[in-house]
């Protein structure tokens, strides 16, 4: 497990914006992945997507990491920011666009 938490880590720290999910970006293997992949494709934020389906340890790993139950589960700058519904909630009223312009993050819609 040490393994998939150094990996975890390091994708979290050298990536802005990271989504474990299950899946790939171009190809969400469940509902609510596929939520945060079209909200974050719409608002044209640059992300790196792992897959937790590749790697039993990465998919447990990440919910010890977070302390969090549930996949998918986004970060940006290194912080957990939630997961599809908190995700969902941000976007419907432009929190997240406001928050990831905060943090430096590129956005294609910013918030009014």
């Amino acid at each position: 497990m040490t393994d998939a938490r150094a990996l975890i880590d390091n994708a979290v720290k050298t990536h802005d914006v990271v989504l474990f999910m299950k899946g790939t970006p171009q190809f969400p293997m469940c509902g609510f992945s596929g939520q945060v992949v079209q909200i974050l494709d719409y608002i044209g934020v640059t992300y790196e997507g792992v897959n937790v389906l590749d790697d039993a340890d990465i998919r447990q790993g990440i919910k010890d990491y977070s302390n969090w139950p549930t996949i998918p589960q986004l970060y940006v700058k290194g912080e957990f920011l939630g997961g599809c519904d908190i995700v969902r909630e941000m976007f419907q009223s432009g929190e997240l666009q406001t928050h990831l312009a905060d943090k430096g993050v590129q956005v294609r819609q910013p918030a009014a």
